[in-house]
């Protein structure tokens, strides 16, 4: 079926309007955004496939699905939902005034209601953050031991420079010894630390506290997210995650029949990782002037050999979904080995690098005490 998204301006608008008459709950729900994470999307939308494909009408299956949530904001946006499907709005109508949802989500339920797969369509929905879930578990697994070791270290290192070190000061003023240059450098290191480790304190728990705040700042996340694909081991594993996740959204777009390039612009602004929606901005222009999605996916280098000698052969072959399916579960493949890869790789490098600081710090304190030791001898 043909997709239009030509009036999605006039839809904004329209919504804004909408949302301003909405009850005070509805306005609380969508201002903090708490309700309906990522977790709570994959069990809703799993949960309402099996309900419809069961036979059960929408509006009793979201009273069941309503019913076994735990978290009240999550029960209330199934209530408001719930409401507007009674006075007469469709599903997709329905969850469009909630920033919970994306406009990913609003137009795949749109495209299964117009065409009368709306249980196929929400089981895609539930597979897709089932997937997206997935990843960010392998991310955190992949993470979580290696940043406390780092943590750790950090703690340890400013400890010694902040407590240790003065300590041996003080014994080398009194006995007037001459440090070598690795020793001054630590002890002004140590001063330094004394005098402005309040000021890099409070600034690390500043970036914390405002982390929210600056993550809605488009040039923020433009740096934060360059960087990150930079980093060694770390950059090609959240290419990955990323990569995956846009194949798979592809899929399911393309399992609903949505045009390449509609394809491209929905995935854009679901995937919230600036070097892809970049380079899927470059990749939408050339398709827009006539190159085939291959060839577009060839003017940025975030897309592989791999991925573009594929997406090609299913352009010649007429098989976008499978093809685009395949290519999701190589990436995921590749997403799982490299988590547990980072983690192995990564926890001896951070451990050695904690060994070197702390054994540097402890030789330049004891090199004085050694030719002490040999004056007095």
């Amino acid at each position: 079926m043909a997709f239009q998204i030509d009036n999605i301006e006039t839809q904004k608008t329209t919504l804004k309007e909408k949302t301003k008459s909405t009850s005070f709950l509805q306005k609380e729900i969508t201002l903090f955004n708490k309700a309906f994470g990522n977790k709570i999307k994959e069990d809703f939308y799993t949960e309402l496939s099996v309900l419809l494909k069961a036979g059960i009408a929408l509006k009793d299956a979201l009273d069941l699905i309503e019913n076994s949530q735990k978290k009240k904001q999550n029960k209330d946006v199934l209530s408001i939902i719930s409401n507007n499907i009674v006075s007469g709005q469709s599903l997709s109508e329905a969850i469009k005034i909630h920033k919970q949802f994306t406009d990913y989500e609003y137009y795949s339920i749109k495209i299964g209601e117009e065409t009368g797969t709306l249980y196929q369509v929400t089981e895609q929905l539930g597979s897709f953050f089932a997937r997206k879930n997935e990843q960010r578990r392998n991310l955190i697994s992949a993470l979580t031991y290696p940043i406390i070791i780092l943590s750790t270290a950090v703690l340890v290192v400013g400890f010694m420079l902040r407590f240790v070190v003065p300590m041996f000061q003080d014994i080398f003023k009194q006995q007037n010894v001459e440090l070598p240059a690795i020793t001054k450098f630590i002890i002004s290191l140590s001063e330094f630390m004394q005098e402005y480790g309040w000021v890099f304190l409070l600034a690390i728990l500043a970036m914390i506290a405002s982390r929210s705040f600056l993550n809605k700042k488009k040039r923020f996340k433009q740096i934060k997210d360059s960087l990150i694909l930079k980093l060694p081991f770390i950059g090609n594993f959240v290419k990955g995650v990323y990569l995956s996740q846009f194949t798979q959204a592809v899929s399911l777009l393309t399992a609903s029949k949505v045009p390449v390039v509609n394809s491209i612009q929905l995935v854009k602004q679901m995937i919230d990782f600036y070097p892809l929606q970049h380079a899927l901005e470059i990749v939408e222009q050339h398709i827009l002037k006539g190159e085939t999605l291959s060839k577009s996916l060839s003017m940025h280098k975030l897309f592989d050999d791999k991925m573009i000698a594929l997406v090609k052969v299913a352009e010649e072959t007429n098989q976008t979904e499978f093809i685009f399916d395949r290519l999701n579960m190589q990436y995921n493949a590749q997403v799982q080995q490299q988590s547990k890869m980072l983690s192995t790789i990564m926890e001896p490098f951070i451990i050695l690098i904690v060994g070197v600081l702390v054994g540097v710090i402890l030789v330049a304190m004891y090199l004085p005490m050694f030719k002490l030791s040999s004056a007095i001898g």
